[in-house]
């Protein structure tokens, strides 16, 4: 048998992403990245791979190295860096690299960064869309919402735009407007057109329009208005547009579908309606490295897509009309990313529980795995893999949950054990590897898992709970609690501890002051307070008023009624507060307001905040708090759970 994972083993893992395959469907670009804890910091390089040989090498030496693009004539390819900038620089480059010369060449260096980019056909121009503006250096005059974003810092003073760079030259040309957001475009097959989604609105960032810009004529044409909308791809012929996005039959909690739209007519069909799933993947995993890859793509008379079902993510495809709706990859796994050549071979990469992520090829009807990266860290791993059930909850619905054991788990085992609430809340857990889940089994605890209310992966209806946080979903959650622990005589109903982040933070905080059966709690980039949510964060002057149904000074009570603050008094479980001092989607006030109020209380309660972090750090965090947040939270529960005496109750006031 082999041993348990560690936290510190996240050094240890090989992140394998961006699959990029070749104009001419021989071989393929993607990015391989690891953390390197010495150094407290990330390494990612591009590797190829030929496909008839299966023949793996490394082509760049990094240390930060991304975003790996072919030329469309086959003959180069780029990538975006920071090999010449210091460190805290603004900035980034983009580089060029035929594989006949020695060395790849600086093209560009954009000093507001680069969004996303996209090659010409005519293997000359690149469509970069860049971050403009100047930032102020000291004192910060603002007249614009949002003033921050998550994991970019102040953004009042910026926006970004788009350019046309010309890779011989080095100069670029802007296409758009200032203070016009720009979120994704791309060129016509033909190279006269460029389509691109624009938010003219900053207090409505979620609306986009599509643009059309003829770039012989200038003209321009705005084919789609009031879609809240993500990325955009045309058709091999140049007559229509792809756009995932939505008109919000569900508010922003609105399933993603893939909108297809003439050009001339402004006609619009939505292909995937027939499909209740959301479209894009949404599953949770903290072993992502970056990557550009889209997450669908238009090839020949069919768009293929990634799509969310009951704890898998998928690959699809159908016809533009709507038609002939086929589900191509399927398994107890994730299908991460993929690209697809003109002959419909497909590279992806795919995780499952118990195995990160690893480049294949589906070819043939058959699947070939091309890379082994992680297999000599497995060798010496003994993981478990989840236990899956289905249940019945109060209302009839079947939901879907999962028990992970600590491995050599024996019969008669009394095993403590955390209930694990995810983010979103339109996100889902179920067949993916998170290093957290392994991390705690190694400390000896179970993890248990479900898609509550409000998740992705079933329907539209399920997973629209505006105006409703804490009730549903919250129920949900302790039905499944009484159902793990009939289930699972293993597991401790006596020492169970809960935790989550964002929403999951959310739900952990409702948890806390709505009941005592937990004997320890661990909230993370939680929110306690809609009110302050409303006015202090990156999204929540809109986010609130849609999923919370209240704007402050109009009508108060539902954001009183929602928020887990209001009902400390109630609150007994000991409860450890993790928050990053630079979180921008749920600011450090919301851990600051529970904290002491926990404290006023009387209740057992210890603050941890991680500067220099965000939103973001249990997943892209500096390797170093990653690790440390692990132990932190091991510890809490080990001191609560295992060292502790007799349980709670467990009644829900």
């Amino acid at each position: 048998m082999g041993r348990p994972l560690k936290p510190e083993d996240i050094s240890k893992l090989t992140l394998v992403s961006n699959p990029t395959l070749s104009p001419d469907g021989s071989k393929a670009l993607f990015l391989v990245s690891k953390a390197d804890l010495e150094k407290d910091t990330y390494v990612s390089r591009i590797w190829h791979v030929d496909l008839s040989s299966g023949e793996v090498e490394p082509l760049t030496t990094g240390p930060s190295d991304t975003c790996p693009k072919w030329r469309p004539d086959g003959k180069a390819f780029s990538f975006l860096s920071r090999r010449t900038l210091k460190e805290g620089e603004r900035g980034q480059e983009f580089w060029v690299w035929r594989p006949k010369e020695a060395e790849p060449y600086l093209v560009k260096v954009f000093k507001g960064g680069v969004v996303a980019y996209e090659w010409s056909p005519n293997s000359k121009d690149v469509l970069v869309i860049t971050v403009k503006g100047e930032p102020e250096e000291d004192v910060k005059v603002i007249d614009t919402i949002p003033i921050w974003f998550n994991g970019k810092g102040f953004t009042y003073w910026g926006w970004t735009g788009l350019q046309i760079l010309n890779t011989l030259s080095g100069e670029v040309r802007d296409l758009t407007p200032d203070n016009l957001n720009v979120t994704a475009a791309s060129w016509s097959p033909d190279g006269s057109r460029i389509a691109y989604l624009a938010t003219p609105d900053k207090l409505r960032p979620y609306i986009s329009e599509v643009r059309v810009l003829n770039l012989k004529s200038g003209e321009e044409t705005t084919v789609a208005k009031d879609l809240t909308a993500y990325d955009i791809i045309w058709s091999p012929d140049g007559s229509k547009l792809a756009v995932l996005g939505h008109r919000r039959p569900h508010g922003l909690l609105s399933h993603t579908r893939v909108l297809v739209i003439d050009t001339s007519t402004g006609e619009e069909v939505s292909a995937t309606e027939n499909l209740d799933r959301n479209v894009g993947n949404t599953m949770n995993s903290d072993v992502r490295a970056p990557s550009c890859c889209k997450e669908f793509r238009w090839v020949g008379e069919r768009i293929y897509f990634l799509a969310d079902n009951e704890g898998r993510v998928e690959l699809h495809s159908v016809k533009p009309s709507g038609e002939g709706h086929e589900v191509i990859i399927s398994s107890e796994g994730t299908v991460d990313e993929f690209d697809i050549s003109a002959d419909g071979r497909i590279l992806y990469t795919f995780m499952d529980p118990t195995h990160p992520k690893e480049l294949f090829l589906f070819s043939g009807g058959e699947h070939r795995k091309l890379t082994s990266f992680n297999d000599e860290l497995l060798n010496e791993l003994t993981l478990s893999k989840p236990k899956h059930f289905r249940f019945k909850v109060s209302d009839d619905k079947e939901l879907d949950g999962w028990v992970m054991l600590p491995p050599n788990t024996e019969t008669g085992d009394k095993v403590p054990w955390v209930l694990y609430i995810h983010g979103g809340p339109t996100t889902q857990f179920g067949w993916s590897f998170i290093h957290e889940f392994h991390a705690l089994n190694g400390k000896g605890f179970a993890v248990v898992f479900t898609n509550p209310r409000g998740s992705t992966g079933y329907s539209e209806s399920f997973a629209d709970i505006r105006g409703r946080y804490g009730e549903r979903d919250y129920q949900d959650l302790m039905e499944f609690f009484d159902e793990v622990i009939k289930r699972f005589p293993e597991l401790d109903g006596e020492a169970a501890g809960v935790t989550g982040g964002s929403y999951g933070g959310f739900m952990t905080n409702w948890i806390i002051t709505h009941t005592d059966r937990f004997k320890a709690a661990a909230t993370q980039r939680s929110i306690s307070d809609w009110i302050s949510m409303y006015g202090t964060t990156d999204i929540g002057f809109y986010f609130v008023e849609d999923q919370i149904r209240c704007v402050p000074w109009k009508d108060v009570e539902p954001c009183l009624k929602q928020s887990p603050l209001m009902y400390v008094e109630n609150a007994v479980t000991p409860t450890l507060i993790i928050h990053s001092m630079e979180d921008y989607r749920c600011w450090m006030d919301q851990a600051l307001a529970l904290f002491t109020a926990l404290k006023v209380k009387g209740v057992e309660a210890k603050l941890a905040l991680f500067p220099k972090e965000n939103h973001n750090l249990s997943r892209t965090g500096k390797p170093k708090h990653r690790v440390k947040r692990l132990e932190l939270i091991a510890e809490w529960f080990e001191k609560h759970l295992i060292k502790s005496g007799v349980g709670r109750s467990g009644k829900d006031r």
